[in-house]
């Protein structure tokens, strides 16, 4: 009797998964998947470690800003992130990165600015990082 009960069980999770891996929706079709420039964006972020400075969706480190919105920021836009990126500031170290890797990354973050809208208040943000939702 168990064993039929864990065949079972194995035999739903197996055809589950298989639905999951292989459902499509809209969102998936190949006209919204990045671009090499974006997956190149996205794999310079990762390697120069930017999350753990800057957030995207509130997620990663609070030294930087939160890059969510940054490409449609009013005063901000493509050149603005491409000084930043490129020459970095203050606070932001100089990764010299060549214009190729500059590109990418703009390209990665106007590619998340299009997903949607950081909508988390900077009030709501901790100094430990977290989110206050109660308010």
């Amino acid at each position: 009797m168990k064993f039929r009960l864990w065949l079972i069980l194995f035999i739903g999770f197996l055809v589950y998964t298989c639905l999951v891996y292989s459902y499509c929706d809209k969102n998936s079709l190949p006209g919204n998947t990045p671009d090499n420039h974006v997956v190149a964006g996205w794999n310079t972020w990762q390697e120069k470690n930017c999350q753990s400075c800057h957030q995207i969706y509130g997620l990663g480190g609070y030294l930087g800003p939160d890059l969510t919105n940054a490409a449609s920021a009013p005063g901000k836009g493509e050149n603005y992130m491409k000084v930043f990126i490129q020459f970095g500031t203050g606070k932001m170290p100089n990764f010299h990165l060549s214009d190729s890797e500059t590109n990418n990354v703009v390209a990665f973050l106007k590619w998340v600015d299009k997903s949607g809208k950081n909508t988390v208040p900077k009030e709501n943000v901790t100094w430990t990082g977290n989110y206050n939702l109660d308010n």
